[in-house]
């Protein structure tokens, strides 16, 4: 396909110039045509190409004008449409992840609201799947077009859709919102309290988690009127998945448990977030690099976690702190080794695919961007089996 494309691109361009040739030679019936004519024919033929998105005869023709005729004013015009695709491919296109979010994120609004609202019927969840789907694309589709996205842009919303949905169930598992307690004296005997829920909390948990969301998609869109490049956008994402697992780390080394864990946890991954949302804009880091050096900082956890099971420590401490050793010294060691990188050469590793982490496609591993995606798990109860709302994390992907 890409040799038929070269071929098209090339007779297209013989044609152009033979027809101007022609047109340029002397006649007695009519005045010879200019430089400044041919360039205009050139001009116009690869705008008709650009138009029927063709768009590698049209550049084929642009940077001819330019090299032939780079002082008529067909060539400023040539030259503004190569600068424009230039920053078409450096920024991306949001508006496909825009939409394929929005529709998964509107198909779990329609579970979501009617959990929300302690639906028991299968009928509410199904009339939600059947609205929530398509009103999720049509909300997409309007923003993309109403915003006019990039890819980095996209991606703040994306992202801001997610981590709110994250952030709104963390929360509230953390302060009980809406949940009674019944407390007792812990039967061991160390000093603490033992609590129970006195009933189920789905119906908040599923409040917290759209209330999140909203407020996650609302910041983001705000966030989009600004230019974000898709390396920003990774390096903000990873950054705040490792402020996650140091929250947890951390938390874990200072003998946190419970609910308090779980806000340490929150609160190093907000901590990355906006660390890396202030920073990284100034980074100037492709996507590339980002997910190089993301990846050095996972095989660093995972020798960690591996020389764990080596050692087997008996501390859980240790146990949690040479992962968290390893995955520093990861994260370091790809800085380092990606500092002098040209992004060029990391076009393989650029593929746009947010969902899994590492992904195996045609034989070529590639790595990727994982979301946090809201999905539902079973849970026993005295009422039997209930759906409890939760998030998902892919983390490898392959197709064949």
């Amino acid at each position: 396909m890409r040799i038929r494309s070269r071929l098209v691109a090339t007779a297209a361009i013989v044609f152009a110039f033979t027809f101007c040739l022609a047109a340029s030679r002397p006649s007695p019936a009519r005045a010879q045509v200019t430089a400044a004519d041919s360039a205009a024919i050139l001009l116009e033929t690869a705008l008709t190409f650009e138009t029927r998105d063709r768009w590698d005869v049209a550049e084929a023709l642009y940077r001819l004008v330019l090299e032939r005729y780079a002082s008529s004013t067909a060539a400023a015009v040539a030259r503004e449409r190569l600068a424009a695709a230039t920053a078409q491919i450096a920024y991306g296109s949001g508006t496909v992840e825009a939409q394929v979010w929005m529709t998964l994120y509107g198909a779990w609004l329609g579970v979501a609201v009617p959990g929300a609202f302690g639906a028991d019927s299968p009928e509410a969840y199904g009339v939600g799947l059947l609205l929530g789907g398509p009103s999720g694309f049509l909300a997409g589709r309007t923003l993309a077009r109403a915003l006019d996205l990039t890819e980095g842009q996209a991606r703040a919303i994306t992202l801001g859709g997610t981590w709110g949905t994250w952030q709104g169930f963390g929360w509230r598992e953390v302060f009980d919102f809406g949940v009674d307690e019944t407390c007792q004296p812990d039967p061991f005997g160390d000093g603490g309290e033992v609590c129970y829920e006195d009933e189920d909390s789905s119906e908040e948990a599923f409040a917290a988690m759209i209330a999140g969301g909203l407020a996650g998609i609302t910041a983001g869109a705000l966030l989009a009127g600004r230019d974000i490049t898709p390396g920003t956008g990774t390096v903000v994402n990873f950054g705040a998945l490792w402020g996650t697992w140091f929250g947890v780390a951390v938390g874990t080394l200072a003998g946190l448990r419970g609910d308090d864990l779980l806000a340490a946890t929150l609160a190093g991954g907000d901590a990355g977030l906006v660390t890396t949302a202030l920073l990284a804009p100034g980074w100037n880091v492709s996507r590339s690099r980002a997910r190089l050096v993301s990846i050095s900082g996972v095989l660093g956890g995972i020798a960690g976690a591996g020389l764990d099971l080596i050692v087997q420590p008996d501390d859980e401490k240790v146990t949690i702190g040479i992962p968290l050793a390893g995955s520093v010294l990861g994260l370091g060691v790809g800085i380092l080794a990606t500092r002098n990188d040209d992004p060029t050469r990391l076009g393989a590793l650029d593929d746009d695919g947010a969902g899994a982490l590492l992904r195996l496609d045609g034989g070529r591993l590639a790595l990727g961007m994982p979301v946090p995606v809201p999905t539902l798990i079973p849970s026993d109860g005295p009422a039997g089996t209930r759906w409890r709302p939760a998030l998902g994390l892919e983390v490898f992907r392959a197709s064949f």
